[in-house]
């Protein structure tokens, strides 16, 4: 059992906190104004643990060396297809558990990867099958992060374009290739991780072949799909068949509440309607988005047309779950001129309940959640004499004490902590030893 002094609940710190947990680390039982037990795990001040509700893990090795140039997000995007070159299931392999330990150190307990590197760099497949999905799998294992693998569909390299050299392996040929390789996936990974699907974008997938997905897929596995990330896939989408990227997936009977779509920063009003109407989560990743320039999505619009907000690290150049939440604020702010745009309520539950939702799981600090949590110093140079509700506003990544996934501490104090009796493992050298390969790609 877990033992907090105070645990924020549905947006309401409350005192004394006794968390139970059944023996597959789901919470069964929460009480308030209670003592601790001998054998509680005691902890401060706690926050359910933050999802990650959209990452590209091998998008880390570019962090820090793209920027001497200037450019856009299309000659960003050429960098990180240099980067993709070089993956291959062993690099993977570190290079995500690397990655994922920046994660949970950071607080997040859950992450959707949005995966779409199956191939070799020739487009064939890897023998055995499936190596570079069992390589994210072995990685958010040894981790203790709680996966969902979104299996990502990239059939083209533009809208009416085939796939690139540097894009090859990212593809399937057919849709009906890319869900039989998925069905085929869902049978050899652990348990333990919730095998979602994505379509890649519209520019990758024609509205047929998206179609197909829908309809192919079993009605409870989470999608997802990029949307409307850039001017131009809404323009290439509105020569191409007469409709936004949002129509295009109305159409394709896409819309509902298992979607997810990331981005979704250049929409009409239809557009915003359409999601609302269609009980659809958007998954936002602010650092990402002012990163690579998109611009400053309608989130507030978004959530008053009855879409749930989520968030997402991306491409990794930041990985702390309170940054993304700031960032979200800070972007409503400079766009309406107003403060306060989203309630601390709303922010805490795009970083926790929400994005569990994305990634198929449940979240919160409830009865039948998974027992994830953060505990915060409440009391660093950062949160001291912070409201209580309004922590998630000023904590940081290097405020997280400990983080527990299933009732098990799996971080302290920023380090992965090992099987009993095995020393810590701190994630900045994992990270040290996997970018090693990467030395020279995305330079400018």
């Amino acid at each position: 059992m877990v033992h907090a002094a105070t645990a924020l609940i549905d947006g309401v710190p409350v005192r004394a906190v006794r968390i139970h947990l059944d023996g597959s680390g789901r919470v069964v039982r929460v009480e308030a104004g209670v003592a601790p037990q001998a054998g509680d795990l005691r902890l401060g001040f706690v926050l359910p643990g933050a999802a990650n509700a959209h990452s590209h893990a091998f998008h880390r090795a570019l962090r820090g060396r793209t920027h001497g140039g200037g450019g856009d997000f299309w000659r960003w995007r050429e960098q990180m297809y240099a980067a993709a070159a070089r993956l291959d299931p062993d690099t993977y392999r570190a290079l995500a558990r690397a990655v994922f330990a920046e994660m949970v150190t950071a607080g997040y307990t859950s992450v959707a990867e949005f995966h779409y590197v199956h191939h070799r760099p020739d487009g064939s497949p890897y023998l055995p099958a499936h190596a570079m999905e069992l390589a994210l799998a072995d990685a958010a294992a040894d981790t203790g992060i709680r996966l969902t693998l979104l299996d990502t569909c990239y059939l083209a390299g533009g809208i009416g374009t085939p796939l690139s050299d540097a894009q090859r392996r990212f593809g399937d040929g057919t849709a009906t290739a890319w869900l039989r390789r998925w069905y085929a996936l869902r049978d050899v990974l652990p348990p333990g991780v919730v095998v979602g699907a994505a379509v890649h974008s519209v520019r990758a997938v024609a509205p047929a072949d998206i179609a197909a997905i829908v309809s192919g897929l079993p009605a409870e596995v989470p999608l997802h799909a990029h949307l409307s990330e850039q001017p131009q896939e809404n323009s290439d989408c509105l020569a191409a068949y007469g409709l936004t990227p949002t129509g295009v997936l109305a159409e394709a009977g896409a819309l509902g509440p298992r979607l997810s779509v990331v981005h979704a920063t250049h929409l009409t009003d239809d557009d915003i309607r359409l999601l609302g109407d269609g009980g659809v989560t958007v998954v936002l990743c602010p650092t990402t988005e002012a990163d690579l320039g998109d611009g400053i999505g309608p989130a507030r619009r978004l959530h008053d047309a009855g879409v749930r907000i989520a968030l997402g690290s991306d491409q990794n150049a930041v990985v702390d779950p309170f940054l993304e939440v700031r960032a979200l604020e800070a972007g409503e702010r400079l766009a309406s001129g107003r403060r306060g745009r989203f309630s601390p309520r709303d922010l805490v539950d795009a970083m926790t309940v929400h994005g569990y939702g994305a990634l198929g799981r449940t979240g919160g600090i409830r009865v039948g959640a998974d027992g994830d949590l953060i505990e915060i110093d409440d009391a660093s140079v950062r949160t001291v004499g912070t409201a209580s509700d309004q922590l998630v506003l000023t904590a940081t990544a290097s405020d997280v004490r400990h983080v527990i996934v299933g009732g098990a501490v799996r971080t302290r104090a920023g380090a992965l902590c090992g099987p009993a009796g095995a020393p810590e493992v701190r994630p900045e050298r994992l990270l040290a030893a996997a970018l090693a390969p990467f030395d020279r790609s995305g330079e400018d």
